[in-house]
């Protein structure tokens, strides 16, 4: 039997006691692997030593915005491909129905407080990947 490799999640937000709960609840489940980053102005310093398979962002926070940090994330060639998800306080629950948003830009917002089975959600929906499968050795007649 394989065991599963846990999702690595790292969330980017200034209020330490947010992260700590959301690491809390998030590596309780068994299915992830969270690090956190209170200071935006390291996130990508983090990202590079994490490696992350996913990156919970919030919008506002001191230094530097989360959509300078996103537009970081894009630029960088080994993370580029990380998917981003911003959980904000500035998108309204009642607009979005509890659920991730899309903005006109087409990046995802899931607003704060939200229901953790709709951030589990959101974090396997976009962290699906193919184990690569090893090759069987070929048989020679």
């Amino acid at each position: 039997m394989i065991a599963q490799q846990k999702k690595k999640v790292l969330v980017v937000d200034d209020e330490t006691g947010f992260t700590k709960l959301l690491k809390l609840n998030l590596e309780e489940t068994g299915k992830y692997e969270v690090f956190c980053e209170n200071d935006a102005v390291h996130a990508l310093d983090t990202a590079h030593y994490v490696h992350p398979d996913i990156v919970l962002l919030d919008i506002v926070m001191p230094g530097k915005d989360g959509g300078d940090v996103a537009h970081e994330f894009e630029d960088d060639p080994e993370l580029g491909e990380v998917p981003v998800v911003f959980v904000t306080a500035l998108v309204d629950n009642e607009d979005s129905h509890g659920t991730v948003v899309r903005n006109s830009q087409g990046q995802q917002l899931l607003g704060k407080p939200f229901r953790f089975h709709t951030l589990c959600d959101c974090i396997d929906t976009n962290t699906r990947w193919e184990r690569p499968r090893t090759q069987e050795p070929e048989l020679v007649a």
